[in-house]
Formats: C-alpha cells, sequence, structure tokens
C-alpha cells in the first residue's frame, strides 16, 4: 500500500506535512494533484519535510503527497551521451517535444528512451559466475563510445540464462542472475542509482598521470592529475566558463559530463551549440558524441540546482565503473551553494557565514571526495576529474565557498580580473594559483617528457616571482634605475608571459599545445635567457639586446612553430646563438 500524506504548509520550494506519515529519510515524492518530484530532507515525530524540484506556485494545503519507496535516483544506461538533461535527469529535448520551450509542470518523462532498440553484443556465457560491476554487454552508444552494461554493484551469483547477441530495449532482460538464495533476478541494460550515493569501488589509487588540457599554464605550472580535483574561482568576465569549454574540448578525458548549476540559460545554449558542431580532436567525431550536458539554469527551481551536482557526478562515476576516464565541469558551485543557503533558509536553520548553512563545508568535501582514480568492481581502471568554477561575489577569494573549496581542493587556478581585461587569457594568475599533485606527477613528467621538464617549470616561476618582486620597486622609482641583470628578468619575464602563458583558443597550433611543444618552448625561452645574462655579464647593456627582434621572435613560437614539426625548435636555438655572436662582435 502506496504511503501518503497531507500538505499542512509551503514555504516556497520547501513544504511541510503534520503528522507521522511515515516516510523515510531522502525518499522521492509526488507532490500535489500534477505529481510534482520531490524529496524528503527533515522527518520529525509530528512533522514531514520535503523539498520540491519543480515550481510550487499553485500548491495548496490539503493535497495529497505520495510516497515512492525510493531514494531520488539516476537511470544509468544507453542514451546518456549526446544528450542535455535538466537536475534530476529529465532530457530536455524530450520535454521540450511536449510542452515547448518552456518546462511544464509535473512533466513525467522518461530519463531514457524506453521504445528504441540498441544494437547489443552480450560478452557473458550461461553458467558463469557474475559479482557486482561484471561487464555483461557492450552497446555502441554513440560513434566514439562503447557503452560497457554492468551488473549492479550489490548483486551477485550465477547466470541461469543469458540472451543471444541482437537487438533490445533497456528494459529487456540481457541475463538472468541466480542468487545463493536461489531466486532469479533479471538484469538489462540500464540499471538505477540513488544520487547521494558514491558508487563502490574495490580501491583507490594515488595520483599519478596528469589530465592533460593542452593549456601550457595548467599542464606546466599547475597540473591537475586524473581522479584530481580543481577550483577555478574568478570574479564576473574573468573567463571560468571559457576555461572550463577549452579543458571539455581538448582535455585526454574520455568522457565529459558538464553541469550548468545556476548559471544563464544562454551559456547553456553555447555550450550545447558549439559542442553539437565542434569534431572531437581524438575520434574525429562530434564532441557531443563523448559528452552529457546538466542544465540547471538560474531561472529553474533552486532544489533541482541543489541536486544537479550529484545527479552529475553519480553519471560520471557510472561510466568510470566502466573503465572510462571523465572529467566532470560543475559551473558553478557558488551557485549551487546558494540554492543550499536559500533552502537552509526556508527550513530555518541557524546561518553561518554569510548566511551559508553550517554544513556547506562537509557538502563540498562529499561532492569533491567522489572524485579519484580508482580500481573498480570488475577490475578495470577508471578515474573521475572534478573541476569546479566558483563565482564569488565581487570576486573576492575570502568568501566562504571560495575558503571551504580550497581546502578540499588539491589544484587552485585563480582567475585575476586584472589579467582578462587585459586581454591576457586565459586569465589565470600565476602567484595565486597553485597544485599540489605536481610531486605526484614528477615520475610520469621524467619518463613520458623529459627528465629536465620539472627543472624547467620551476625556473619559469622563479622568474616570474622576481618579476612580481621588481615590479614593486619599478611601481616606485621607475624601471631606469635598476641594473641590467634586474631589467633582463623582466624583459624574459614578458617572454614567458606573453609567448608561455598567454594562449589563443582561435589560433589552430595554440588552442591546444602537445606536452613536448610545451617543453621545448620552455627550453628555448631558458636557453634564450641563460645567454642574455652570459651578454648582460659581459656588461653589454640591456638596450643593445633589446635593440635585436629576436625577444618577439621569441615570443611568436607558439604561433610559427606548427604542433606535428618540433623539430623547427633547433632553427631558434640556432638563432640564439646567432644573436649570441653578433652582439659581441658589434661590440668587439
Amino acid at each position: 500500500m502506496t504511503k501518503t500524506g497531507i500538505i499542512y504548509g509551503v514555504n516556497g520550494p520547501v513544504i511541510y506535512l503534520k503528522g507521522n506519515t511515515g516516510f523515510q529519510m531522502s525518499e522521492m515524492v509526488y507532490v500535489g494533484k500534477e505529481r510534482l518530484v520531490g524529496e524528503v530532507i527533515s522527518l520529525k515525530k509530528d512533522m514531514t519535510t520535503i523539498q520540491v524540484f519543480e515550481e510550487t506556485t499553485g500548491l495548496m494545503p490539503g493535497e495529497v503527497v505520495e510516497a515512492t519507496g525510493d531514494a531520488i535516483s539516476v537511470t544509468l544506461g544507453p542514451g546518456i551521451l549526446h544528450n542535455i538533461f535538466d537536475g534530476i535527469e529529465r532530457p530536455l529535448g524530450e520535454i521540450a517535444k511536449q510542452s515547448g520551450k518552456y518546462i511544464s509542470r509535473g512533466m513525467s518523462v522518461d530519463a531514457l528512451d524506453r521504445q528504441k532498440k540498441w544494437s547489443t553484443h552480450v560478452v557473458v556465457k550461461e553458467g558463469e559466475e557474475v559479482n557486482g560491476g561484471t561487464i555483461i554487454a557492450e552497446v555502441p552508444e554513440t560513434e566514439s563510445i562503447v557503452h560497457k552494461s554492468m551488473i549492479p554493484p550489490e548483486l551477485s551469483g550465477v547466470l541461469a540464462w543469458v540472451a543471444p547477441d541482437g537487438e533490445y530495449t533497456i528494459e529487456e532482460p540481457i541475463v538472468i542472475v541466480r542468487t545463493k538464495d536461489g531466486g532469479e533476478v533479471p538484469v538489462c541494460l540500464a540499471q538505477k542509482w540513488p544520487i547521494r550515493i558514491p558508487r563502490p569501488v574495490e580501491k583507490r589509487y594515488p595520483a599519478s598521470k596528469p589530465l592533460l588540457t593542452g593549456q601550457r599554464i595548467l599542464d606546466t605550472l599547475f597540473p591537475i592529475a586524473k581522479g584530481g580535483t580543481a577550483a577555478v574561482p574568478g570574479g564576473f568576465g574573468t573567463g571560468k566558463t571559457m576555461t572550463q569549454h577549452q579543458i571539455a574540448k581538448w582535455s585526454n578525458a574520455d568522457i565529459i559530463v558538464y553541469i550548468g548549476c545556476g548559471e544563464r540559460g544562454n551559456e547553456m545554449t553555447q555550450v550545447l551549440e558549439e559542442f553539437g558542431e565542434l569534431t572531437d580532436p581524438r575520434t574525429g567525431n562530434l564532441l557531443m558524441d563523448r559528452t552529457t550536458l546538466i542544465a540547471n539554469t538560474s531561472n529553474m527551481p533552486v532544489a533541482a540546482r541543489e541536486a544537479s551536482i550529484y545527479t552529475g557526478v553519480t553519471l560520471a562515476e557510472y561510466y568510470r565503473d566502466m573503465g572510462y576516464d571523465v572529467a566532470i565541469m560543475a559551473d558553478s558551485t557558488s551557485r549551487w551553494a546558494e540554492a543550499l543557503r536559500e533552502l537552509s533558509g526556508r527550513l530555518e536553520e541557524m546561518p553561518a557565514e554569510e548566511g551559508f548553512p553550517a554544513y556547506l563545508a562537509s557538502r563540498l568535501s562529499a561532492f569533491y571526495e567522489r572524485a579519484g582514480d580508482m580500481q573498480n568492481l570488475n577490475g578495470t581502471e577508471g578515474s573521475v576529474s572534478i573541476i569546479g568554477a566558483v563565482s564569488p561575489q565581487g570576486g573576492d577569494f575570502s568568501e566562504p565557498v571560495t575558503q571551504n573549496t580550497k581546502r578540499f581542493v588539491r589544484c587552485f587556478w585563480g582567475l585575476d580580473k586584472s589579467l582578462a581585461y587585459a586581454r591576457h587569457f586565459p586569465a589565470i594568475h600565476w602567484l595565486t594559483s597553485y597544485s599540489e599533485y605536481l610531486n605526484d606527477l614528477a615520475f610520469w613528467y621524467k619518463e613520458e617528457v623529459s627528465p629536465k621538464f620539472v627543472d624547467d617549470r620551476n625556473q619559469i616561476l622563479a622568474i616570474l616571482n622576481k618579476e612580481s618582486s621588481l615590479m614593486e620597486i619599478v611601481k616606485l622609482i621607475g624601471s631606469d634605475v635598476l641594473p641590467d641583470d634586474q631589467k633582463l628578468v623582466l624583459e624574459i619575464a614578458r617572454v614567458v608571459r606573453l609567448g608561455f602563458l598567454q594562449q589563443n583558443a582561435f589560433h589552430p597550433d595554440d588552442t591546444c599545445v602537445p606536452m613536448q611543444k610545451q617543453f621545448l618552448m620552455m627550453e628555448i625561452i631558458l636557453y634564450f635567457y641563460q645567454k642574455c645574462r652570459e651578454l648582460v655579464a659581459m656588461g653589454m647593456p640591456m638596450s643593445v639586446l633589446k635593440s635585436e627582434d629576436i625577444f618577439e621572435k621569441i615570443i611568436s613560437i607558439k604561433y610559427d612553430v606548427p604542433n606535428d614539426q618540433l623539430g623547427m625548435f633547433e632553427d631558434y636555438r640556432k638563432r640564439v646563438d646567432e644573436f649570441y655572436q653578433n652582439v659581441l662582435k658589434k661590440n668587439a
């Protein structure tokens, strides 16, 4: 018999039921005549509190709330990729067909297409012993990704029946598992999983491989590991969304989950249109073939915004269980925290700093904790990397969401307003950013790129730090009073900033740069610096060195050397040697 309750009070997205309803904590419910989706968030002896994931306008006391017996869950199966969902995994394309541009309330739409038949290759045999996570079938979900359907994590037994290869819907049984107690459980291509519970794994690996993005300031100076966590904080217009777009397009993750959490609708439209037209550099197919979008725009109900990041990370964990490397872009966790604050206010909870609930830190940590490089239950290895944008009001990094996020991520890419306004992109500031993954990844850089890579990276960062110290003096008394060796530091730092850190997303060779080219660019800049230092030590004034056009030539390497013609760097080394000899001759 279905449990029901009667609405006693309505406060925005929060509703109250009086009396003992018999509902369970975190249970999914249907609210009112329109059967709006909700979730139980508080239980007292004589009061049940529910958050509703849809607009509650028009709800009245006296309407019935019906329990489902299940937690808020997502359907996991073929059809997730190349799709766009709302915060509770309702496909927006299907909703648009039924209700037009705007989502009608109480829309009941299947998360995945139940009628579509998928070409299925069954990879198990009758009589085999299976456990949670065992792969039973492979389905070409898109042209880029093979979907591997698995036994649900909590199920194990022997296969009593196995379907032949063929065309199946997501609800038709593929195998029947006979459990230890003699029961028989059919397993189909799709399964359900509650969004607030992490999917189980065998073990977690320490960070050892980088998530390569093709962005020099990230890959070289502040790398993130596969299975790592990063925060991208920045004020309005500093390029948070564009940084995440670049990572989504060019990173070496197999699958991208893009969560638009409380962002403007036009930004999600741009992602959908852009990703739908872009050719994936890894496969040659559409980028959307390995991407799924979760759109919960700023005009959608706040409760669904709060759920959207859990929906996204659950989808990511599902593909990780298949052995894929998944990258999540959460844009932005500040809007998610604002949804928490609004719900907390409606629940009349005691506010903490700046009105945010006292449990903000624990909720953030629970989200970022679901990242990791894992060995799955089926023996495969996969990872979930989480890159969360943070939008501090007025660009103030001391506010609670940024500060708490900093506690739980190991990579911090601080965007700077002055860099963005000077058209220096990506506007990640090298003095406020850091990565704790560098030591973990040092062995990979040594083996895969060069034993000198980390030393070169440290020298580049040292030059930028020296420049920062010298600029304090320059601001006070001007650059003319500096000795030539310090003027040289400022000039080389300019070369690093313009020629290495600044990157042009619209240039075919500069939008994504392979690691080998990044290393060779550092090498040539440092070799040039070494030769200039020798000349300055011999008494050559900086005015003589700057009279040559070599500085601008080094800056333009990023455009002039194609990514597939790295042999050209030898010509630049020769050009630096020629410059060195010319200066000596002229001033002999």
